[in-house]
């Protein structure tokens, strides 16, 4: 079966996805002058999330490459784009907007949010690093905590700014979430002996030391944040 909608083509053989050889995927989201033949960079997903009306930064394409299961940001692989698509049921490029409110819906689901979670160290980290550049760690956290509420996200970020200016391991970015699901705002129930790493400590430090939160109750202040 072959599909052509605006800027999306591509056969279906033996119940496998192929690209179509002169398809305008190619042209309008790979680039004919490109090296990386099997690529999709940068100005193509610009032009992707272009046909489908979303901003490129939208989390909703962070949940798309956890469905391609995408290596890195900002590019994706045929092999990528054109399995992702076929988990989702997608043929067309309308299909495809059609699925944005289902995959927004996804990050509500917890066990889902945790995969996407964790997908995201290994998509926005830098080829070849093993640590997640600090800026790009507190734009991930802010996009996420944004979806899925944690009262705590700005507090976090703000401290690790003024206190840390270091990139954050796997490891930390893991815990944080642990951290933020099963720690109240309010810190009620943080063990002080528990097996944190040293920097969530020294953030819960940071919080008493300048009254965010007092152990059991956040200030006001902090609750309107």
């Amino acid at each position: 079966m072959a599909v052509n909608n605006n800027s999306l083509e591509f056969t279906i053989v033996t119940g496998n996805l192929k690209l179509h050889p002169h398809a305008s995927f190619t042209h309008d989201y790979h680039g004919t002058s490109d090296p990386y033949s099997d690529m999709i960079l940068a100005d193509g997903i610009s032009l992707l999330c272009n046909d489908i009306q979303v901003d490129p930064q939208d989390i909703v394409m962070l949940v798309l490459s956890w469905h391609m299961k995408a290596a890195t940001m900002c590019e994706f692989s045929k092999q990528e784009f054109v399995g992702g698509l076929q988990s989702l049921g997608i043929d067309s490029l309308e299909k495809l907007r059609e699925k944005l409110p289902f995959m927004r819906s996804e990050m509500r689901d917890e066990h889902k949010f945790r995969e996407i979670y964790n997908f995201a160290f290994s998509w926005a980290k830098e080829k070849g690093q093993k640590s997640l550049a600090l800026d790009t760690a507190i734009g991930m956290w802010q996009l996420l905590f944004a979806e899925n509420k944690w009262p705590l996200v700005d507090h976090w970020c703000q401290f690790l700014q003024a206190r840390h200016n270091k990139a954050i391991s796997r490891d930390t970015w893991s815990q944080l979430l642990e951290f933020a699901r099963n720690v109240d705002p309010a810190l009620s129930n943080y063990d002080a002996e528990g097996a944190w790493p040293y920097l969530i400590d020294e953030f819960v430090e940071y919080l008493t030391e300048n009254s965010i939160v007092q152990i059991g109750q956040m200030s006001d202040w902090s609750q309107k944040c």
